[in-house]
């Protein structure tokens, strides 16, 4: 009768740890979660990566637009084509004063030191007898030659050059017809002074052409 009981104080003794030896496995499993915290981790990863690559691009920009836009400024162009307007008027006037009329301004370089105007004289009612005049910047220095041409243009200049090209005339050629070519002639400032480099034809002949 006695062993009965001791029996069964046995069987409750074993169930009773069954019981805590299961508590212990549950609270062992519940702790998983705590090592699987690695997404929260990539996630965090990814968003460090985001702005580290969106920072050098922003820098680069920055770094790029600023140095070339102060670099290639050029200056304000009005006051370039205001310097060249005012060089241009007061050589015109020059011209005028000597009774002709300058064909094309804009053959006025104010940014060379030999510069020239071809004009016609003024009141041609056919648009021949054109001369050249030369400046020394803004000093006028004299024209081509003594006598005017029929006809004369500016085909080169340069800094201290000019290159005219004249028509040329048979001797019974029409005005309006030149039969002999062309002439070109190079003028260059020397010290200062305007120089021919090449033969200049003259204004009328009878016997070879010429530049009326």
């Amino acid at each position: 009768m006695r062993t009965i009981p001791l029996l069964c104080a046995c069987a409750l003794t074993v169930l009773l740890l069954a019981g805590c030896g299961g508590g212990t496995k549950t609270v062992s499993v519940g702790g998983e979660p705590a090592t699987g915290s690695g997404p929260a981790t990539s996630a965090t990863s990814t968003t460090t990566t985001a702005p580290a690559a969106t920072t050098p691009t922003a820098t680069t920009r920055a770094g790029t637009t600023t140095p070339s836009t102060t670099r290639s400024a050029p200056e304000p162009a009005f006051t370039e084509h205001e310097g060249k307007a005012e060089g241009a008027a007061a050589a015109a006037a020059v011209v005028r004063a000597h009774g002709y009329t300058p064909n094309d301004t804009s053959e006025y370089h104010a940014g060379q030191a030999l510069r020239v105007l071809v004009a016609t004289r003024t009141g041609s009612g056919d648009g021949y007898g054109q001369q050249v005049f030369f400046f020394v910047g803004p000093r006028y220095l004299g024209t081509d030659a003594k006598e005017a041409s029929a006809k004369v243009k500016v085909v080169a200049q340069s800094d201290a050059e000019v290159t005219l090209a004249y028509p040329l005339y048979r001797p019974n050629d029409p005005l309006c017809c030149p039969g002999a070519g062309q002439a070109q002639v190079r003028f260059q400032l020397n010290n200062g002074r305007l120089q021919a480099l090449d033969p200049i034809p003259p204004a009328n002949s009878k016997t070879r052409p010429s530049r009326y």
